[in-house]
């Protein structure tokens, strides 16, 4: 069974967190899970996040782990959100986003 290294572990914990952007952006596009396609598209990428988020953490501390995956997740759908469907990019909702990021690159500084 494949055990990753610390390095191979944050490198696959931010394959997830990405992969975890495309599914939660991508589940607009499934009108509720109304459109067959698309919502199939949206379960296999979001089974790859878990996937690798889940071989992370053979490495990387759960709480550290999730917790990182969940900020690239938030952050990045929010940037994307602001992008592809026009919502509102106020000041006080990007520097939301930058205190996500900067409490994900904590998580990552500590534990190293």
């Amino acid at each position: 069974m494949f055990s990753p290294t610390l390095g191979q572990a944050w490198a696959l914990l931010a394959i997830a967190g990405l992969l975890e952007v495309a599914w939660a952006v991508g589940i607009k596009y499934t009108e509720g899970f109304s459109r067959p396609l698309p919502s199939l598209v949206v379960l296999a990428i979001a089974l790859a996040s878990f996937w690798l988020l889940a071989l992370a953490m053979k490495v990387l501390p759960a709480g550290t782990a999730y917790a990182v995956w969940v900020g690239i997740g938030a952050a990045g759908t929010a940037l994307l959100g602001m992008l592809l469907f026009k919502e509102p990019a106020t000041a006080a909702r990007v520097g939301c986003i930058v205190l996500i990021v900067a409490g994900v690159l904590g998580l990552k500084l500590l534990h190293d």
